[in-house]
């Protein structure tokens, strides 16, 4: 009983002491991000019964989408420019969040007209790049609002000491991740209310459900816009409760903002930006073959120079500990996916319905949360390339049911335990172990930079890091589709008339799945085992 006590107060109540007030702010900005979510599930069926986009296609957009993520870099050196005026890019991303979800909503309730305007398939393009451009927006600010929010003093007024700060980033980074997942989950639960008896819809009815969807998430722009009511109503009651304490206008501004080394401009980080921004101009409206990879790599070396401006800021050993942590997190993000052909299979073979869809979500976002909540002692205790050798190892075991089901698995498996397990108990179970995984690898690599990166760069170091890892993301959307283009597979596509345009075709998924599976389990741990053995061996 003793034992068990002190694992739940090491796990559980330890993580509750450590909560502070100052916390909720930027938690509020990533709640309201992971809510987005709540268009997940409406999305892949309003691309599969609305538009006529190909896998490849889409694996190909998943590109773009990513890529306004770069942008942090010039956007986290203009935060800590203007620190005091941050806020107003959480307007302006709330702003952009709200236009997607008008458009999407547009084309369910009013399709004639917008179509006169421009093609859907082109508004929903559109409405796919403004939505990241928002929410990028918004995590730069909630990454420099997550470092603000640590207490650079105590209420006596003396210094934290270094263990009592590495605490605090830490769980202010990994209650970040708790809230983003917990934020999944509300929306996951959403969707499995709002899509109870959805496959027994006519197509109208269905098309006014995910129109109502939409709208629906038109909420979560304004729920970001509450971190910043929250950290304004701080800062009064906290500037008010020193007031009466006595202390000078002098003393009390001191306690509330925090000390900062002078920011001078480093025009790189905007040179970089614009580079990018040109770059991807150019490239992307030439219709030029091969644009995604001259994108991808032009970006890639504008980040890598910036990084090198980071790197000057920190001691040779931070640096190459930087470096080596930074290759194998990305090596391990960019390792391509399944892409939309496992779900078109899941969705046509196996009757995964709306609901169902919106259940694996759910069990995966709870899961995911306890998952890191459990997890946390092994994120603490071990080093980032343990923590990447083991996800690879399990995600690749994980594969195999996935694999599986595509080979009639539960056809063998239901007959045996009297239909209990069937295609969508193994779904169920193959979620709920390996749903907790996917968030853990970047918590340490987050903590590690809000202790180490100089307090005048903070968000400039949280942006080029987390720019550098997210075209891991890019460099994982183009893997897949190179799959896509290897091992084709097409979903049954009719006309107005009901006629067959285009077949389906599931015969080269099983080889997709094996592909994906391999590389997985290989592309993590080679390179691991490179870096370990090199000068930028990490051991944090």
């Amino acid at each position: 009983m003793s034992r068990a006590y002190a694992w739940f107060d090491q796990i559980v109540l330890d993580l509750l002491r450590q909560l502070r007030w100052s916390f909720l702010p930027p938690l509020l900005i990533y709640f309201a991000y992971g809510v987005q979510g709540i268009t997940s599930v409406v999305g892949t069926f309003f691309v599969k019964e609305y538009l006529d986009l190909e896998a490849a296609f889409l694996a190909g957009l998943a590109f773009w989408v990513g890529l306004p993520w770069a942008l942090k870099m010039p956007l986290g050196h203009l935060v800590d420019l203007i620190w005091r005026w941050k806020y107003l890019l959480i307007l302006l991303g709330a702003a952009l969040m709200a236009a997607s979800y008008g458009i999407v909503a547009g084309l369910l309730i009013q399709p004639d007209m917008m179509v006169q305007i421009m093609p859907a398939n082109s508004w929903y393009v559109t409405a796919a790049l403004l939505a990241p451009c928002g929410f990028v927006l918004q995590d730069v600010v909630a990454d420099a609002m997550s470092v603000e929010a640590i207490p650079h003093v105590k209420p006596d007024g003396s210094a934290h000491s270094d263990a009592e700060n590495r605490t605090m980033h830490t769980t202010m980074q990994t209650l970040g991740r708790i809230t983003l997942i917990g934020g999944f989950s509300t929306a996951a639960a959403l969707n499995v209310w709002l899509f109870e008896g959805a496959e027994a819809l006519a197509q109208p009815e269905k098309g006014a459900l995910y129109a109502y969807v939409y709208l629906l998430a038109l909420m979560v722009p304004l729920l970001s816009l509450t971190g910043i009511a929250v950290a304004l109503l701080q800062r009064l009651q906290m500037g008010n409760s020193l007031r009466r304490r006595g202390l000078s206008p002098v003393e009390i501004q001191q306690r509330l903002t925090p000390p900062r080394d002078p920011v001078r401009v480093n025009w790189w980080y905007f040179i970089g930006g614009g580079a990018f921004v040109a770059l991807s101009l150019s490239v992307g409206l030439s219709d030029m073959a091969q644009a995604q990879e001259l994108v991808f790599g032009g970006s890639m070396l504008i980040v890598v120079m910036l990084m090198r401006q980071l790197i000057k800021s920190l001691t040779k050993e931070q640096a190459r500990a930087l470096i080596g942590t930074a290759i194998i997190i990305f090596t391990y993000r960019a390792t391509p996916l399944n892409g939309a052909a496992a779900t078109w299979f899941e969705i046509d073979a196996l009757g995964f319905d709306q609901q169902f869809l919106s259940v694996l979500s759910l069990i995966s976002s709870l899961l995911t949360l306890l998952g890191m909540v459990v997890l946390r002692p092994l994120i603490a205790n071990n080093t980032i390339a343990w923590i990447i050798t083991f996800l690879a190892l399990t995600e690749a075991l994980l594969s195999l049911p996935n694999i599986g089901l595509y080979y009639g698995l539960h056809n063998w498996t239901a007959p045996l335990t009297g239909g209990l397990v069937d295609a969508r108990f193994i779904a169920l179970v193959d979620t709920a172990v390996e749903s907790p995984l996917g968030q853990v690898a970047m918590i340490p690599m987050l903590a590690w930079i809000a202790r180490n990166a100089p307090n005048n760069l903070k968000a400039t170091f949280f942006a080029v890091m987390a720019s550098f890892t997210n075209l891991a993301l890019s460099a994982s959307s183009l893997g897949t589709k190179y799959l896509n283009q290897v091992f084709v597979v097409t979903r049954e596509v009719t006309d107005a008339s009901g006629q067959v345009t285009t077949p389906a075709d599931y015969s080269s998924l099983g080889a997709l799945l094996i592909t994906v599976a391999v590389l997985k389990l290989a592309l993590p741990l080679v390179t691991i085992l490179l870096v370990q053995i090199s000068p930028l061996r990490s051991a944090d």
